[in-house]
């Protein structure tokens, strides 16, 4: 966790050096040939730098200790420092555009020089080379305010182009496009902007679960001797490393405690070596494949396969006179209520010696 912060302070300081000369440098020659275009570019660059300063604030809290308050930690700052930044973003593209409007109906006519352009075509080229680097680094240490950071500065480079096309239009060809460039400029910030908002919220409200590493974990559970099934598999994330779930196991009900407690500490133990993952075990006791109960289980089977909105029967039981399973119904789905009072008068008419339990389930998880 340490070297993972260390890693994201370091490229978060390497943007906010090289955006703050950005920023300088195409102000000066901004203000010099008269360009609304480079000086909106400048703002741009000096926002950038104001939110990788937001990054190293947000990434310093979230490697805090838990404590009483807060025992998961406080690695979901990260998400809310993004939000920071995308609000950042789009006060600054909300600006722009309104400085940009102003051109189109005050419009000047800039002074470019070729220092000018060999300014702006530098500033492209280190743009694409930190978005290269903040991707790779993003990528290899999950962290996505660099993530957003490398998107950012790819956004960047193109919008700095866009100028770049702009001076080359005005002086080799005399026309002044300078206030409509602006406004593309500051209507892909402000995009930007919303888009990065929106992806903090959906970490924030929560995301389904990968579905490759949802199948993968289900896997490596399902390879141990005496796990007959794993259901209800879900996971919470509290920052990008750390990620904690449960899951329950079906297991025969004659297997005994001790079996079941050395078996449950190895899937926990096998599961956060291979995919950082920290589960909670469950347990479903099923019954005797060879007794009467099977056929029951059968026959709730072919009935639950009869309603589409049903994905999945599990924890199957029988003790005594009571039946227990659990439904997996589709998010798509408003009368489980229903669905479910019907299958029960259905068994019970089949089996009117017993009695149902059954417990509604969401799909959680492929």
């Amino acid at each position: 966790m340490k070297e993972r912060a260390k890693k994201i302070i370091k490229a978060s300081f390497i943007g906010i050096i090289m955006n703050v000369l950005l920023s300088i440098a195409k102000m000066i020659v901004g203000l010099i040939v008269g360009a609304i275009s480079i000086v909106l570019d400048a703002v741009n660059n000096l926002s950038d730098a104001i939110s990788q300063i937001v990054t190293i604030i947000g990434t310093a809290l979230s490697m805090k200790a838990p404590n009483k308050k807060h025992p998961y930690g406080y690695g979901r700052v990260e998400y809310i420092t993004s939000q920071v930044m995308a609000a950042i973003i789009i006060s600054v593209g909300v600006v722009s555009l309104n400085e940009a409007i102003q051109k189109i109906m005050n419009p000047g006519k800039p002074e470019y020089a070729i220092y000018s352009l060999v300014i702006l075509a530098a500033a492209i080229v280190l743009k694409l080379l930190y978005a290269t680097y903040t991707r790779i680094v993003g990528k290899k240490l999950n962290a996505k305010n660099l993530l957003a950071t490398s998107t950012d500065s790819l956004m960047d480079s193109l919008l700095t182009l866009g100028t770049l096309i702009a001076g080359i239009i005005v002086y080799f060809g005399g026309y002044n496009i300078e206030g409509y460039v602006g406004c593309i400029i500051a209507a892909l910030i402000i995009k930007a902007g919303i888009e990065l908002m929106i992806d903090a919220i959906k970490s924030i409200i929560g995301n389904r679960i990968d579905s490759n590493m949802s199948k993968n974990i289900k896997e490596i559970i399902n390879s141990f001797d005496g796990v007959l099934g794993t259901y209800d598999l879900s996971l919470h994330e509290y920052g990008p490393l750390k990620t904690i779930g449960s899951a329950h196991i079906e297991v025969e009900d004659r297997m005994p405690a001790s079996e079941i407690h050395v078996l449950t500490r190895k899937i926990v133990e096998t599961v956060y070596s291979k995919v950082g993952v920290l589960l909670t075990i469950g347990i479903y006791a099923t019954n005797d494949s060879t007794t009467y109960y099977t056929k029951i289980k059968n026959t709730v089977k072919e009935l639950v396969q009869s309603y589409d909105e049903i994905l999945e029967l599990h924890g199957f039981y029988v003790r005594d006179d009571k039946v227990s399973f659990d439904l997996v119904f589709d998010f798509k789905c408003k009368n489980r209520s229903e669905i479910i009072d019907e299958i029960k008068d259905i068994l019970v008419g089949l089996y009117p010696g017993y009695s149902f339990d059954i417990v509604i389930d969401n799909d959680l998880s492929d």
